[in-house]
């Protein structure tokens, strides 16, 4: 089975978003929390952008032992040294990008096709002319890119040294067969050989399954984010991601050997740095995402967790949890006497039901610890009187 490669883009794609800028520390903490995981590639900024991405790509490139460096580089000879500079040429994969749309030639550059071409090949050859080891050609707004455009940008920059070739939907604006199909052609002006990496933006909310189409369609390599943090809606999420290829890698056809146990723990030192909060339904993170409330799916996990949840949470760091509502019903209550190690008194049940749950408004939930305590007080006023 095909071993997909993970690429994180958190301290780029994901920190170069509003309100999530770091310092070079606090990307060195939240790097050395994803390399815990087990991925292969983490981008550590675009050094040419600014001092603080300069530095954070000389100190990540320094202490980080397992997972190797990129960096995001325009296509010009002053970016790369800049980069080699901070990142120098081994382990470290030079992202070279390109401008892949006609929309971007005309309204961005005002360049044609021929000088987007040249510019991105000469790059390349003076960077392997440094004594680089890993070239990437990241295709900006690949999705909306012409073929003749994006074939003659894949086959000069192989040509000119390039391994990986990353397709970026910048814009978020395809759908998974529309992307599938983008992949599979670059795969056939590219040859089996060459990596061909996804970038996929969640602007319509399918930016994993944009990526897991590429997958089918023979992508070797997808570039992620924590918390599927990025530019405007952001990017692929990483834990769905490793989350996907663990629990289904049969039906992708393809496997990661990427660790969920640490997910949450970089999830939490992610959300220290730049003071992320997970939604209530966010998968993997979300404050929901192994909690419940609701009573026909309480009585069902309560007998087992399997019912209503296929994903293990300790298997991510996580832990179930039973909130009681308004929507809760008395089986947990009978539960909880009965983890107390009290007989089920039905008369007590339906009264702290009636009493302490039916009525409970939207979003005001206790946990079981709460109701143990209500139980207790029923208890001892019982006993007084």
């Amino acid at each position: 089975m095909k071993r997909i490669s993970i690429f994180d883009s958190t301290l780029r794609d994901g920190e170069q978003a509003p309100g999530n800028a770091m310092t070079p520390e606090q990307k060195l903490e939240v790097a050395l929390a994803i390399e815990a995981l087990g991925v292969d590639v983490i981008e550590v900024g675009f050094p040419s952008s600014s001092p603080s991405d300069f530095e954070a790509t000389k100190l990540l490139s320094q202490e980080l032992t397992s997972a190797r460096i990129a960096t995001l580089n325009r296509a010009t000879r002053a970016d790369v040294e800049l980069a080699i500079q901070a990142g120098g040429t081994a382990r470290h994969h030079l992202q070279i990008m390109a401008t892949g749309s006609e929309i971007h030639l005309e309204h961005k550059r005002g360049i044609d096709r021929a000088e987007a071409v040249r510019e991105v090949v000469d790059t390349m050859r003076y960077a392997g002319s440094l004594g680089t080891e890993n070239l990437t050609l990241g295709i900006e707004d690949a999705s909306r890119g012409s073929d003749e455009l994006l074939r003659a940008l894949v086959e000069e920059s192989l040509a000119a040294g390039a391994d990986v070739i990353a397709v970026a939907d910048t814009t978020g604006c395809m759908t998974p067969s529309e992307y599938g199909a983008l992949i599979g052609r670059i795969r056939s002006w590219s040859g089996p050989d060459v990596v061909i990496a996804t970038h996929c933006h969640e602007d319509l909310g399918l930016s994993l399954a944009n990526a897991l189409a590429g997958i089918a369609a023979g992508a070797d390599e997808v570039q992620a984010t924590l918390a599927g943090i990025g530019e405007r809606a952001g990017n692929t999420a990483l834990e769905e991601l490793i989350a996907v290829l663990t629990y289904k890698s049969a039906e992708v056809g393809a496997t990661t050997t990427a660790r969920t146990e640490g997910l949450y723990r970089a999830f939490q030192v992610l959300h220290k740095a730049i003071g992320l909060t997970a939604p209530r339904n966010k998968a993997i993170f979300g404050l929901n995402a192994f909690a419940t409330q609701a009573g026909i799916h309480q009585a069902g996990m309560l007998r087992d967790p399997i019912t209503y949840q296929y994903i293990d949470p300790t298997r991510f760091g996580r832990q179930r949890s039973m909130l009681v509502g308004r929507h809760s019903g008395h089986a947990v209550l009978r539960y909880v006497y009965e983890n107390m190690g009290l007989p089920v008194d039905e008369a007590a049940v339906d009264d702290i039901y009636r009493e302490f749950v039916a009525n409970r408004t939207n979003g005001d939930c206790i946990d079981l610890a709460g109701v143990r305590e209500l139980i207790l007080c029923r208890q001892s006023a019982t006993a007084e009187a």
